[in-house]
């Protein structure tokens, strides 16, 4: 069994600051791609950010230039932050932390994941 455990989330004024934090634990082999989506009240779950095990990131439009993804395969951690700075009201959402698990080998299966999300209040 494959669990994520997020933290860092709150409450921040527009402007500031908050940083993510995404933990993988249980049996795993490897993790491929990891990464942040976030849902707003009314509005569907978008991707913000995610991070391929080779350490290459893509953001949304909406968050480049202002968030910064970074992963920790080092020792198993399978760890991956999400610095956000800059926040913007419309930045307000639960953000849910997920991971492509490779769980079984020969043959190769992979597991999507889903932490149960933080939430990140932005003020004006």
């Amino acid at each position: 069994q494959v669990q994520l455990v997020e933290s860092g989330g709150g409450l921040v004024q527009a402007e500031g600051s908050l940083r993510l934090s995404c933990a993988a634990s249980g049996s795993i082999f490897s993790i491929d791609d990891m990464g942040w989506y976030r849902q707003a009240p009314g509005k569907e779950r978008e991707l913000v950010a995610r991070v391929t095990a080779g350490g290459s990131a893509n953001y949304s439009d909406s968050v480049k230039g202002r968030f910064t993804i970074s992963r920790d395969n080092a020792n198993a951690k399978n760890t991956v932050s999400l610095q956000m700075d800059s926040l913007k009201p419309e930045d307000t959402a639960v953000y849910y932390c997920y991971a492509n698990v490779l769980v079984a080998r020969y043959p190769a299966r992979f597991l999507e994941v889903w932490g149960l999300g933080t939430l990140v209040t932005v003020s004006s």
